[in-house]
């Protein structure tokens, strides 16, 4: 057996039992959503092996039947998951960013402490850690009784159930998913870069914008794209500090297969979110390209 063909069977004999799982229990799943949403729903539930483009119709605005029509609500639904999915990348950056350069410069002993207090909240269940933030938020809460002794306010102030509420709650939920990606960027940057450009009379910004910028690029796209997909399809968080005032995307598509039992419907929406964020991963791509050709 030539050395070639040896490794050939070597490779296959490691890659084919990822291979397979991936096949089975990712592909094969997202085909069959595929298949779905281009389906009748049955009258209660489940579906109908008929064909129909009319639960996209629904959505993006061709469907006008006595039992499909276009309402621009889900096309509301979805833009405000954009927006706080966005808003929470944002959110999540102003945060991590200066934290990861903290850490980054700090001794070995404590940088390992601190990344650990980071990434601790991930051994705690996540409905408690949302719970929490409803005793801290709610009128009754530690933050309005906080306000209020404080004289800064003389009635509670509706922070549980609002965007804010979505938007904080998220960026708590993925600040690991940020920071994780910034630290690692953050760790390589050469400091002699920084001393040098101080050295030629460039200004702090001039310095921030030439040289550390562009050097952590890479972490700043990676740690969005890895904190927007989960954000933008989340339910669980929407569903406890937002209540029925802020519904996303995740949510309406756990109505329509849980409570609605419109499972073409809903597979429909899954097919929308799965888009956006192939959309998102081809520009966050070509993005990185485009830096690392600069």
């Amino acid at each position: 057996m030539t050395l070639a063909r040896r490794t050939l069977r070597n490779l296959l004999a490691l890659l084919g039992a990822p291979t397979l799982f991936l096949l089975v229990f990712f592909f094969c799943p997202l085909v069959i959503m595929l298949v779905y949403s281009f389906l009748t729903p049955g009258l209660y539930g489940g579906v109908e092996w008929t064909f129909s483009h009319l639960n996209y119709g629904r959505i993006l605005g061709w469907a006008n039947t006595a039992y499909d029509k276009f309402d621009p609500v889900f096309i509301e639904i979805f833009l405000r998951s954009l927006k706080l999915a966005g808003l929470t990348v944002l959110t999540s950056l102003i945060i991590c960013y200066p934290a990861a350069f903290w850490i980054s410069r700090m001794t070995p002993a404590r940088r390992d402490r601190a990344i650990l207090l980071i990434t601790l909240p991930f051994f705690v269940s996540l409905i408690v850690r949302l719970f929490a933030w409803v005793l801290i938020l709610r009128p009754t809460g530690f933050l309005n009784q906080g306000l209020m002794a404080l004289k800064v306010t003389s009635t509670p102030i509706d922070f549980l159930y609002t965007d804010f509420a979505v938007i904080l709650g998220m960026t708590y939920v993925f600040i690991p998913f940020m920071f994780l990606p910034l630290y690692a960027s953050i760790e390589k940057l050469d400091i002699s870069q920084i001393e040098a450009s101080a050295d030629l009379g460039a200004t702090r910004f001039q310095t921030f914008r030439k040289v550390v910028l562009p050097a952590t690029l890479p972490g700043i796209f990676g740690g969005a794209v890895i904190t927007f997909i989960p954000a933008l399809g989340n339910f669980i968080v929407p569903s406890v500090l937002g209540g029925a005032k802020v519904m996303m995307i995740g949510n309406l598509i756990e109505q329509q297969f849980l409570s609605a039992r419109n499972w073409p419907f809903g597979a429909a929406l899954a097919m929308l979110v799965m888009a956006a964020v192939l959309i998102l991963l081809i520009v966050q791509i070509r993005l990185s390209r485009t830096g690392e050709s600069a």
